[in-house]
């Protein structure tokens, strides 16, 4: 029997939004435990705001549209709003009611814009992997550098001294570099490559530093684009690392942290530099009594972890290229999308059995 059609002219609803959004649905893990970090983040978001004047979007709110964001890969924060106001998981997991009003795009922006020059996205990557701790090996760790394109075209590339001729629409024959030039809507990002046959893009460095267990997230951030600036940022993690600890830990990293510097300044941090020997027409900075050892092997074996973390980076959350401009806030989202990978794992490490998470690592 045909079932009859009828008009959507029904005005109250008696199911609410927590009885629509499945027992089951991934989203309820992760809510659960951003709520849990957000309250312990209450009395930093009390110092940002002042005492009086007119309310803004609360914080909560807005991390959470964020975490969104980056989970369902919304490009922007207009789409952001729009879908917030008629996706009932998405209202949902923000935390507005049924017939709680959506917030103007821009206003939004205005109020996200308060958070992108303070501390807090440290502080919630902190606060995640306190909960994650018990999953992460403090041992065994591998780091790593990806290259973000920064929100600037090759046209805004010009000359420090306005020496260039023309609009910039053609430099071929021209020669460039970062001493001479700077872009004109991104003073930050840099002309840089990290591969032979690769065209050079104005771009961000991103460094992650990630435990050998389970491949979660335990330091990150972002630096100029430039020859040292993989390096220099491994060793400015490792030593925060160590701050306090007297346990030797591993790291293991590609052959571009092959050099002698590295080398002899993670050996002082105490840190085993696991690095991928770099003999190619040269002497490797490594010898037999690293390499020899069977953790040495299990340490390269574990390198695809931090590829694995840099893929789900850019393939699912906003790093390929940025919409953000000036190295603060590239490193405020770079550092908060890390917290958001972490956090969208955690549920399913919960949910193993012990036995499961023993995995063997250097």
């Amino acid at each position: 029997m045909r079932g009859d059609e009828r008009d959507q002219d029904g005005m109250f609803s008696y199911i609410s939004l927590e009885q629509r959004v499945p027992q089951d649905h991934p989203l309820r893990a992760v809510r659960k435990l951003t709520d849990a970090v957000l309250r312990t983040l209450s009395p930093e978001f009390d110092a940002l705001y002042a005492d009086s004047g007119r309310p803004s979007i609360a914080p909560e709110y807005i991390l959470r549209a964020l975490l969104l964001q980056v989970f369902y890969s919304v490009c922007s924060e207009r789409l952001l709003v729009e879908q917030i106001d008629y996706n009932l998981l998405f209202r949902w997991f923000v935390g507005l009611g049924m017939d709680d009003a959506v917030w103007n795009h821009a206003v939004f922006s205005k109020n996200r814009d308060r958070l992108l020059t303070s501390e807090v996205a440290q502080e919630f990557f902190a606060e995640v992997n306190k909960h994650a701790r018990r999953f992460m090996s403090d041992e065994h760790f591998t780091v790593d550098g990806t290259l973000i394109q920064a929100w600037a075209s090759q046209k805004s590339f010009r000359s420090k001294d306005g020496s260039d001729d023309g609009d910039g629409t053609n430099f071929h024959g021209q020669k460039r570099s970062n001493k001479t030039h700077e872009s004109t809507t991104d003073a930050d990002a840099r002309l840089y490559k990290k591969s032979y046959g690769k065209e050079s893009k104005l771009s961000y460095l991103g460094h992650a530093l990630v435990e050998n267990r389970n491949g979660l997230i335990a330091a990150a951030m972002v630096t100029h684009a430039d020859g040292y600036g993989e390096r220099d940022a491994a060793l400015l993690m490792l030593a925060e690392k160590q701050e306090g600890r007297s346990r030797r830990i591993t790291v293991g990293a590609d052959k571009a942290y092959d050099t002698k510097d590295f080398v002899s300044t993670v050996r002082e941090l105490n840190v085993t530099p696991h690095v991928t020997r770099n003999d190619k027409g040269r002497t490797s900075n490594l010898d037999r009594r690293t390499t020899r050892q069977p953790g040495y092997a299990i340490s390269l074996s574990r390198r695809w972890l931090v590829e694995k973390g840099f893929g789900w980076l850019k393939q699912t959350g906003p790093l390929r290229q940025v919409k953000l401009r000036g190295l603060e806030k590239v490193d405020w989202l770079f550092v908060f999308s890390c917290a958001a990978h972490n956090l969208i794992r955690l549920p399913r490490l919960m949910a193993q059995p012990p036995e499961m998470l023993r995995e063997k690592c250097a």
